[in-house]
């Protein structure tokens, strides 16, 4: 693992993120050396099953390493520690690293109209509306991006955080917390809204709202001395082009990614991937600009909720010098 020099990266200025800018334009013009180790944090395996399923991983010409991790919280204190390049994160985990002091750019920026987190509700729950959260136990993973998506849905209910009772959890834990009643509603994504539906009788809060609250905002994110090694940065822009082409395959080849991830890989009946895919939108990615006006709605949930110290402008999470490649791909 190369050695970093911690207190640089966190506390990175607009110097250190100048140098990561030319680096990228300039690695631009040159091919990955095949030397170049990029080491990015994946989540549920899915970078790696879409660079795999759209055949976009063996085009790659540089050594990718995809540890996967369970939340944003796990993949920031890798990332602090040096262990990780760039991240694929939720829309939380920026917001909060930034509220610490980490400057962590976020260098691309993929969404979904349609939300991705579901409310689910243990089987005697009878939670009906949102309304009825008040005074039920509710996971609470801090830092994750199922917190800005929790904190939504209470703020549309009329209620606050302090209505509920939180369960503070990690992310891994709460598939068995479901399973062992210790809460009563779990933020949750697929396959696990559909695993926990057949093995417990687990099911979303049937609220319309729910399905409304927040799109599906995942990011990219990368220490700003990786950002600044013109190897890296070469890396990163075969990488995102990868990645985005990827996601475009996904959108065009619905069933074919659907059986390869869902079916295949995390072992969910055909009856129950196709309901997972039609309940998705396509993945669409956004350039810094494109995605800021979002962004900038999400740190402001958080601090009217009290999550955050002080209000950030959301232009001040953002690096730009990758949109061409996004914008070239998508």
């Amino acid at each position: 693992m190369e050695r970093v020099n911690k207190r640089r990266f966190l506390l990175a200025g607009p110097s250190l993120l100048a140098a990561a800018a030319l680096a990228s334009t300039t690695a631009a013009r040159a091919a990955a050396d095949p030397r170049t180790r990029l080491v990015v944090a994946d989540q549920s395996e899915l970078l790696r099953h879409l660079l795999d399923a759209s055949g976009e991983r063996k085009r790659l010409g540089f050594q990718l390493e995809l540890p996967n991790f369970a939340g944003g919280p796990a993949i920031f204190e890798a990332i602090r520690a040096g262990a990780l390049d760039i991240a694929y994160v939720g829309d939380t985990p920026p917001i909060q690293a930034r509220a610490a002091g980490v400057q962590l750019p976020i260098i691309a920026t993929f969404t979904r109209e349609r939300a991705q987190y579901r409310l689910v509700q243990r089987a005697d729950a009878g939670i009906e509306r949102l309304a009825d959260l008040r005074g039920k136990r509710l996971s609470y993973v801090e830092g994750s991006g199922r917190q800005v998506f929790l904190i939504e849905a209470l703020t549309r209910a009329g209620l606050t955080l302090a209505d509920v009772k939180l369960v503070n959890l990690r992310v891994a834990e709460l598939n068995d917390a479901l399973r062992a009643k210790a809460v009563d509603v779990a933020v949750l994504m697929e396959p696990h809204v559909t695993r926990l539906g057949k093995q417990i009788g687990a099911r979303p809060v049937p609220d319309p709202q729910e399905r409304t609250l927040l799109p599906a905002t995942s990011y990219i994110y990368a220490r700003p001395d990786v950002l600044a090694d013109p190897a890296k940065s070469q890396a990163i822009v075969d990488f995102l082009g990868a990645f985005v082409r990827a996601g475009k395959w996904s959108n065009g080849h619905e069933q074919e990614w659907g059986r390869h991830y869902y079916t295949q890989f995390q072992r969910i009946d055909a009856e129950s991937t196709a309901a997972i895919l039609a309940s998705q939108s396509d993945l669409l990615f956004q350039t810094a600009a494109e995605a800021q006006p979002h962004h900038q709605k999400l740190i402001d949930i958080l601090h009217a909720a009290g999550s955050l110290p002080q209000r950030l402008d959301a232009a001040g999470s953002f690096v730009s010098t990758y949109d061409r490649v996004i914008v070239a791909n998508r």
